[in-house]
């Protein structure tokens, strides 16, 4: 008796020791709500799959919280007026930018800032009709004509919304000053990656890191994707980005010797020699050039860059991102790999052109670039593969190496094969290479994906 009373305790203790192990072993900490959970053998995809936010989920925000706004839907080449939550009035889009040559439309959460029944755009030298400011250079309007009064023939505009002048004045006369405009890019895809038992990710270095499909939001991994951390030359593609969208690409800026104070320097950036904003894009984006940001901030003035580039931040969801000098020198420049993942979209969706430059691309640049792009010291690690879409490295001692790559890949044909832009961030890494390329074989290994192209 006294034996089976033994092994009744022994069992007990057993099975409460277990019981606390799987209670332990279950309990959440702050991020990782947004780590996969652990896979079935189900064929189903898990219920439990993560989604980021994007741009577009603002609108059922608004909706639900009754606010009037503006929706400029590109893809779906619509503006949709929204007055307490409910559409009230929806116009086509006659024509809109095209983001390969630098056209994409400004994209994001802005407002009507201004109108006028007529308005002349400097950059393309036309009337614009019926014209609603938005943000820097973009406005709803109707058909342009020029100064001679021939209309302007195009498939595409610089980055406003196009309409018939018809609509555009509806528009006009509904929207007031400060009417929230929100321009959406596209919606999620939907596509959803098959439940599979996954491997262990190998061990990352990344204090933080994020790793996650552009195209649907759907999160792979993550640690610590919510924490603050500094993100030194990755603040510099968010430069890059403002003063595009605020700046004719074509204008010019004199350098002068207090524009070249900055840490290191920049073969053929010198005092006395004029260059083209377009131009300064080359040594910001692939030698992570503290100059050429410099240089770049004087065209809007350096700490009205620095403001818009934070307002920008907010606009895209970006709202936990704090930027202090348009470089990325000082750790005091600040974001979260989740609010990077809203810049990778962004950067991939509007201004594709950026994402070239950092391969070391020369695109479309209104004449010859004067820096020789090929000798220059690409950091950006990964230039040689061809899945490579583009993005950027950075690195100062007190925060280790910062990352953040677009890489493409093809999905599994018996889930409706097709392309996947996929980003990997990597903030205070020890090897931001090393780690990629760990993440690298995990996606390809346990999600069903291949190099769209092979190396």
């Amino acid at each position: 008796m006294k034996k089976l009373y033994l092994v009744f305790l022994i069992f007990v203790f057993c099975f409460a020791g277990s019981l606390i192990a799987i209670i332990e072993s279950s309990k959440i900490s702050p991020s990782a709500s947004l780590s996969p959970v652990p896979p079935t053998d189900s064929d189903n995809v898990s219920k439990d799959s993560v989604y980021l936010k994007t741009i577009s989920d603002i609108k059922n925000d608004f909706i639900s919280e009754g606010k009037s706004f503006l929706e400029v839907n590109i893809s779906g080449m619509t503006v949709k007026l929204y007055r307490d939550g409910k559409a009230t009035k929806e116009w086509p889009i006659l024509l809109k930018g095209d983001p390969q040559g630098w056209g994409g439309s400004a994209l994001g959460l802005h407002k009507v800032m201004s109108g006028n029944k007529l308005s002349f755009s400097n950059i393309a030298n036309v009337y614009m009709p019926y014209a609603l400011h938005y943000y820097g250079k973009y406005y709803i309007h109707g058909e342009p004509y020029y100064p001679g009064g021939n209309k302007r023939i195009t498939i595409f505009t610089g980055g406003c919304i196009q309409l018939y002048n018809k609509y555009a004045k509806e528009i006009y006369e509904l929207a007031e000053l400060n009417l929230p405009v929100l321009v959406i890019d596209k919606e999620k895809d939907g596509y959803r990656y098959p439940n599979k038992r996954l491997s262990v990710l190998p061990e990352i270095s990344a204090e933080s890191y994020l790793v996650a499909d552009l195209d649907s939001g759907f999160v792979f991994a993550e640690k610590n994707s919510e924490e603050k951390l500094p993100i030194t030359y990755l603040t510099q593609l968010m430069t890059a980005l403002l003063v595009s969208e605020n700046i004719d690409l074509r204008k010019s800026v004199l350098v002068k010797p207090e524009m070249l104070e900055a840490y290191g320097s920049t073969p053929g950036l010198e005092a006395g020699k004029s260059f083209r904003v377009v131009e300064l894009f080359y040594p910001l984006l692939i030698e992570s050039s503290n100059d050429a940001a410099e240089v770049l901030s004087y065209f809007l003035g350096r700490d009205k860059t620095i403001e818009m580039m934070n307002e920008k931040a907010k606009a895209i969801l970006m709202d936990k991102t704090e930027f202090i000098d348009p470089q990325g020198f000082d750790v005091k420049n600040v974001s979260t790999a989740q609010d990077l993942f809203q810049l990778s979209r962004y950067l991939l969706n509007a201004r594709p052109p950026l994402l070239e430059i950092t391969k070391g691309k020369e695109v479309k640049s209104f004449g010859e670039v004067s820096f020789d792009v090929k000798e220059m010291w690409n950091k950006n690690i990964f230039i040689n593969d061809p899945n490579f879409i583009g993005g950027k490295t950075g690195f100062l001692s007190a925060s280790q190496g910062n990352a953040l790559f677009i890489f493409k890949f093809l999905a599994d044909e018996a889930n409706g094969a097709k392309n996947r832009n996929i980003v990997i961030i990597l903030l205070s890494s020890g090897n931001s290479k090393n780690d990629t390329q760990n993440i690298y074989k995990w996606l390809l290994e346990n999600h069903s994906l291949s190099p769209a192209l092979e190396t």
